[in-house]
């Protein structure tokens, strides 16, 4: 019996789903502790956008350690967290206009979720928050609130109360996914606001996924966000994007909402923020809001974290002009590409997603478990989500090599296909 069945808690997951020891990795791939090689389709749910051990990265890492750099702060002035903001706003912000302050807390993305509800709701003065069916936004207790898996919410222990789910405008359906009915949710709670016998208060805030990654990778009606958008402007509630997995660079923008026509109050980051898989979290938040933060009020001992400053500030140079987000664009169509044949041979799959993001629904757990087992046997890492695990989803760094690319769609196709083509 080895030391993590004999010492690590119950709680473990991934690890019952790839039961090997990992030892290396490089960019797309890793290898366990017997030598066998693996191409990485999980990348760490969104967090190694760059790859493992980016070149670049870990070479402004270990510059910065021999050179003694500080490596942690609290929320204290250091260098590394001046080059990484400086850098921030002249690539990401200026360019788009965003008036946006950065608030550092605990470097995950719950965290991120935890302070935007706070700040939402000292902002308005009001306590509801509305989420929707299907999204995940974290395990802390209010982020937990917002994430709508029964599963997960079942192992909180106590009431998660404060927030109200109604159906995600999701642009695209299967017969069978009760993922449906969002399309007028907006028209419904607005009349349901306006009405003074309704019942119904506005909220505090809005708080949605543009792409629930975790959720099955459901992709929001770009009409339907702007709606929301409409409605939380016109009853004075925030309006809040969780871009945490989806964000830095996933869809071929560096934000998933720049081509939405979208202006959200507060944009929750994480994961692939950090650049290197080294952890942080970041809130941009709109100065009017920041403005009701008292200093210290939500604090962290890890919001200071300088390795994760500068591997993060040589993330950014990749956004320096539109190339690596054209070669982004260009990986995501040979995705779907090789994909979205299942999808017309296959009555019970469907295909969802854009960018380097993209799920195929089998319509089954069973179905999507075994694809995944056959998929790491045969050197594949790829993850099941969304309502009892049916979807597959395809998220690998944006910098795989094209050559692992092809072969880990090939591989996720063939075994797809002969799954589907067994009957339950």
């Amino acid at each position: 019996m080895s030391i993590f069945e004999q010492r690590e808690s119950e709680i473990r997951g991934y690890c019952r789903v790839y039961p090997v020891v990992f030892d290396t990795a490089s960019n797309a791939r890793q290898t366990d502790d017997q030598g066998n090689d693996y191409i990485d389709f999980f990348a760490g749910a969104g967090v190694l956008n760059f790859g493992h051990n980016n070149e670049r990265m870990k070479k402004a890492v270990i510059d910065y350690i021999n050179a003694d750099g500080v490596t942690h702060s609290l929320d204290m002035h250091s260098t590394a967290k001046r080059r990484f903001m400086e850098r921030f706003t002249k690539t990401i912000l200026e360019p788009r206009g965003m008036p946006h302050k950065m608030q550092f807390m605990g470097p995950t993305g719950t965290n991120s979720v935890e302070a935007a509800l706070k700040i939402a709701r000292r902002a308005t003065g009001r306590t509801e928050i509305v989420a929707f069916t299907h999204g995940f936004h974290g395990m802390t207790l209010g982020a937990l609130a917002c994430t709508a898996n029964q599963a997960f919410r079942g192992a909180a222990g106590v009431p998660l109360n404060h927030v109200s789910h109604y159906p995600f405008g999701a642009d695209k359906h299967t017969a069978d996914n009760p993922l449906s009915g969002g399309a007028g949710v907006v028209d419904e709670l607005r009349a349901l606001y306006r009405d003074g016998s309704s019942g119904v208060l506005p909220p505090a805030a809005f708080l949605v996924e543009t792409i629930q990654a975790e959720g099955g990778v459901n992709v929001a009606d770009k009409k339907w966000l702007q709606d929301l958008q409409a409605l939380a402007q016109e009853v004075g509630a925030l309006f809040i994007i969780d871009d945490i997995q989806v964000g830095c660079g996933r869809t071929g923008s560096y934000f998933s909402f720049d081509t939405l026509g979208l202006d959200p109050d507060v944009v929750c980051l994480a994961k692939g923020l950090g650049g290197w898989g080294t952890p942080m979290a970041m809130n941009l938040v709109k100065p009017e809001v920041d403005k009701h933060w008292n200093p210290g009020e939500h604090t962290g001992t890890f919001r200071g974290q300088g390795l994760s400053f500068v591997a993060g500030a040589e993330a950014l140079s990749y956004f320096e002009d539109a190339s690596f987000m054209q070669e982004v664009l260009v990986k995501g169509k040979q995705m779907l590409d090789a994909i979205s044949p299942l999808e017309d041979k296959f009555d019970a799959v469907q295909v969802r997603g854009t960018g380097m993001i993209y799920g195929i629904d089998v319509g089954d757990g069973e179905r999507a478990k075994a694809i995944v087992s056959a998929c790491f046997a045969d050197g594949l890492l790829v993850s099941a989500c969304g309502s009892g695990g049916r979807v597959i989803k395809l998220i690998p760094p944006l910098t795989i090599p094209d050559a692992d690319l092809l072969q880990g769609l090939k591989t996720v196709v063939a075994h797809t296909q002969k799954v589907m083509e067994v009957k339950l």
